[in-house]
């Protein structure tokens, strides 16, 4: 399990752009004109980990497989796409099937670069696509309402329970809100999740910059900052050409390039490990001579939902996992130098998976 992320914003912000260099493919055309992107391309990279590295050397494996995330690239918005304006509800349907909503904001200036609206203004940007999701959801809503009435009447519990939902989302978007801004009951969650509003999804903003602002950002990305935290929002500066440039480059010249830019790391890091923040999402591994492996699960998993990653019959006949903590693995050497140390513990099914746990699950077949 990795995540899939969609790649929303308004067109020639660099958003295929950033799409190419992050997939390092040539899948998605990028081109300075509106809607250069006519189907949502998909693309899969490995999610980059140190720690797995460093695991598969201690323990000789022979393979190592990374978990993964989907990048979905979705045709730029405009103002009026939630009533079918530019290429509209067609791409609003593909953002229902991300786990989150990467939207990138134009924040540098470039006479060559068209913008639709003529100015460079990444927050009056992001309004404008905030709002045409939020207008998408109330016609979603009234138009599930007045099936899901008739329900109630018969009454069914989960049209009660959806009407509600539906109401207080509502509620939420008429005041100029997000569905995500709802305070929602741990008995409900699974409903909310299922209700598939567009508002409902985590967004975090990337803010694209110039070459020479990669590092400290600008006035611009400034302004999306401030935004980002009043909102409760998350946001990252990239600047899309470095990436382009990077996604080129054999690994040991592009670490060169990035401390010639003042950059610690690619802007994919730093976009898959915001992306995993914001969907409080964790690793986990599974090491051996064959293979070692990471695996992606939402923080809180317990053991045996965390082995039904892996395959649903480790879930079904669970009966313990043996966890390393990643220090003490790496510290003592390995899996054997840390059972002789004690650092090998029997968890049950209420263990709560921790972040760099690695982990061997005893199932009953």
């Amino acid at each position: 399990m990795g995540f899939k992320m969609g790649i929303v914003g308004m067109p020639n912000v660099g958003k295929s752009t950033l799409f190419n260099a992050l997939t390092r493919t040539a899948a998605a055309q990028a081109a300075n004109f509106p809607f250069c992107t006519i189907e949502p391309n998909v693309g899969e990279v490995a999610v980059p980990d140190a720690r797995l590295d460093k695991l598969a050397a201690i323990a000789g494996s022979k393979t190592i497989i990374p978990t993964r995330m989907t990048f979905v690239d979705i045709a730029g918005l405009v103002k009026g796409a939630s009533k079918g304006e530019g290429l509209g509800n067609q791409f609003l349907a593909n953002i229902r099937e991300t786990d989150a909503i990467a939207h990138v904001l134009r924040c540098f200036e470039d006479g060559d670069v068209t913008h639709v609206d003529g100015r460079v203004d990444p927050v009056a940007d992001a309004e404008t696509i905030e709002t045409e999701l939020m207008l998408a959801d109330l016609e979603s809503i009234e138009k599930r309402l007045q099936n899901l009435i008739r329900k109630t009447r018969g009454g069914d519990k989960d049209a009660v329970q959806q009407v509600r939902l539906l109401e207080a989302a509502k509620l939420a978007l008429e005041e100029g809100q997000p569905a995500r801004t709802v305070a929602v009951d741990e008995d409900d969650v699974k409903a909310w999740k299922l209700l598939q509003l567009l508002t409902i999804k985590p967004v975090l903003y990337v803010c694209n910059v110039g070459e020479s602002e990669a590092s400290a950002g600008n006035a611009h990305s400034t302004a999306v900052a401030e935004m980002a935290a009043s909102q409760g929002n998350a946001h990252v500066i990239i600047s899309a050409q470095i990436e382009e440039e990077i996604s080129q480059l054999e690994d040991d010249e592009a670490v060169m390039f990035l401390e010639e830019m003042g950059l610690a790391e690619a802007g994919l890091d730093r976009l898959i490990k915001a992306g995993y923040e914001l969907l409080h999402l964790e690793t986990y591994f599974t090491v051996g001579p064959k293979e070692a492996r990471a695996w992606t699960v939402s923080a809180q998993t317990k053991a045996p939902q965390a082995a039904g990653v892996i395959h649903g019959d480790f879930e079904k006949g669970f009966i313990r996992a043996e966890t390393i903590a990643f220090d003490d693995f790496v510290t003592l050497g390995g899996e054997q130098p840390a059972k002789e140390a004690g650092k090998m513990r029997a968890e049950g099914k209420s263990y709560v998976v921790k972040d760099g746990d690695v982990l061997h699950f005893l199932f009953n077949t």
